[in-house]
């Protein structure tokens, strides 16, 4: 807008002014256009088919702009968003914007076991466990126990010094345990698919035992020979 003064134009707005109104009605604008697909996400439909994390950024994204839309039009009415209520909705998306970029580091970062198996107290407890061990299997679990330690510790250390360029995942807590049992008991037990468990097994068959004893075998039911005669073979009950 222009006036006269002393025969002289001036302007009574600044070019400044005029340029930023300008740049402010394109961005609208363009706001507009994508103003449909940013209101898609308030879809019921469209969130249950995120996860967690993708509904809590949409929901952050809705919200941020719908707080920028507002605070731009404070502004175009002479309001200074600074003195209005709405400067505390700008910190609370500050504070829930920190939140939701921790949670995707998380997402990201490899996954941490909260626990690692213990080889040495595992094999006191089944040294407690099975007090019928032999001297044998005793010194075998002692040299699992040993193998598996410094397996795991190994493992720890290289888990330790790649972590940072992204290492593989470790491996679970309860499948470690599971493996170390199992192996444990192959070891004592040997691959015995019968239906005894244990450091003590009956491996003879009941022919086995029949082919070695014979007719030493007798029922509980049948009375007990006493061999009390001479060499003539005579036999008294």
């Amino acid at each position: 807008m222009e006036g006269g003064n002393d025969g002289g134009g001036t302007r009574i707005v600044p070019e400044s002014v005029m340029e930023a109104v300008k740049r402010t009605s394109i961005n609208i604008e363009e706001v507009g256009i994508f103003f449909d697909d940013f209101l898609s996400l308030c879809d019921n439909d469209v969130l249950s088919q995120m996860n967690s994390l993708e509904r809590a950024q949409s929901l952050l994204l809705l919200a941020k702009i719908t707080t920028t839309l507002f605070t731009l039009r404070l502004r175009c009415n002479g309001v200074n968003p600074d003195e209005h209520a709405v400067k505390s909705e700008h910190e609370r998306l500050s504070l829930y914007q920190e939140k939701v970029q921790r949670c995707i580091e998380l997402s990201k970062a490899p996954l941490r076991p909260s626990a690692t198996i213990n080889a040495q107290a595992a094999t006191r407890f089944i040294e407690h466990s099975l007090p019928d061990l032999t001297r044998e299997q005793k010194q075998s679990m002692r040299e699992i126990s040993r193998r598996q330690g410094t397996t795991i510790k190994h493992s720890e250390r290289s888990v330790h010094k790649k972590r940072k360029y992204g290492s593989p995942e470790k491996q679970p807590v309860e499948t470690a345990a599971k493996e170390f049992l199992e192996k444990a008991a192959r070891e004592l037990l040997g691959d015995n698919k019968g239906s005894l468990k244990g450091p003590v097994q009956l491996e003879d068959s009941d022919a086995e035992i029949d082919e070695l004893f014979g007719d030493c075998r007798t029922d509980r039911n049948e009375p007990v020979l006493i061999d009390d005669s001479d060499d003539d073979g005579q036999h008294v009950n």
